[in-house]
């Protein structure tokens, strides 16, 4: 189904009329967004719990930003796709304690997968357990990664996916998963998605290779699940990423797999340069 999609989005161009201008969107973003919210926000993000190496990439990450584009706000049901350690949920959590932060990751009893997807598991379980005072009872709700479904139909208010569709598109598993965000949320429910970002008209061999997609590609992957594309934002570009290094995306920090001598090199570039889209579902 991937070569079908990326032949349709060579072919067609997106249409600009579709997408607000970044400006546009995040005032959209953040109509009806109380000061007590923006203010419960900042709080999060300033929390004293937060791994301080995690604060140290909020300069590339741009979490205030990014949350208030895709409109999160307190008393929403949120499901974040395969959080990871839990660099988002240590500011979505606490949050959304008012609400329902939903942590949704790989099965552990699913034998055969890579070690670090237990790990990960592992850290985020231990890190909620540790602090409960500040994360309440957010809920770990596990999913089979060959047949993805993220709980009842029409459940969530908001699904948020940083820096994992690469994967999907790798995988080959990158529609059911769309069409499992599209089920998952309520009819006007939002779908966010951050990514890193290849130039346009990359082959698929390519984008699967170095970790990058296309904006095309994955808005016509959601758009193929039944979502409309709402808004773009450039809160997470980085200009100076050139999306060509020897190792894919992994060659730039935070992985930094690249020779020691080029290491300043890739430094100064910074994190990737990342897609912000905004998907609703009709209704």
């Amino acid at each position: 189904m991937i070569p079908a999609l990326l032949a349709a989005c060579a072919g067609t161009p997106v249409d600009d009329a579709a997408a607000t201008t970044e400006a546009d969107a995040q005032a959209s973003a953040e109509v009806g967004a109380s000061a007590t919210d923006q203010a419960a926000l900042d709080s999060a993000i300033a929390g004293s719990w937060r791994d301080p190496k995690n604060v140290q990439r909020d300069q590339h990450r741009h979490p205030r930003e990014t949350l208030a584009f895709f409109g999160v706000a307190p008393g929403q049901t949120v499901i974040e796709i395969t959080p990871g350690g839990g660099w988002y949920a240590e500011i979505l959590a606490p949050y959304l304690k008012d609400g329902r932060y939903v942590a949704a990751v790989w099965d552990d009893a699913i034998p055969g997968q890579p070690k670090y997807r237990y790990d990960l598991n592992k850290t985020l379980r231990a890190k909620f357990a540790r602090n409960a005072a500040v994360y309440g009872a957010p809920e770990v709700r596990v999913f089979d990664p060959k047949a993805p479904s993220f709980g009842p139909a029409a459940s969530a208010d908001t699904v948020l996916t940083f820096r994992n569709a690469h994967n999907w598109v790798a995988d080959g598993t990158a529609e059911a998963y769309f069409k499992a965000y599209f089920d998952v949320l309520k009819p006007g429910g939002t779908l966010g998605v951050v990514d890193h970002r290849a130039k346009p008209g990359t082959d698929l061999a390519t984008m699967k290779k170095s970790g990058y997609l296309t904006e095309a590609l994955v808005i016509d992957l959601a758009q193929g699940a039944g979502f409309t594309l709402d808004a773009k934002s450039e809160v997470n570009a980085n200009p100076r990423d050139t999306a060509d290094h020897p190792n894919g995306v992994w060659t730039l920090p935070p992985n930094n797999r690249h020779d020691a001598a080029d290491a300043a090199k890739y430094q100064a570039i910074g994190e990737s340069d990342r897609m912000t889209l905004r998907f609703k579902k009709p209704g």
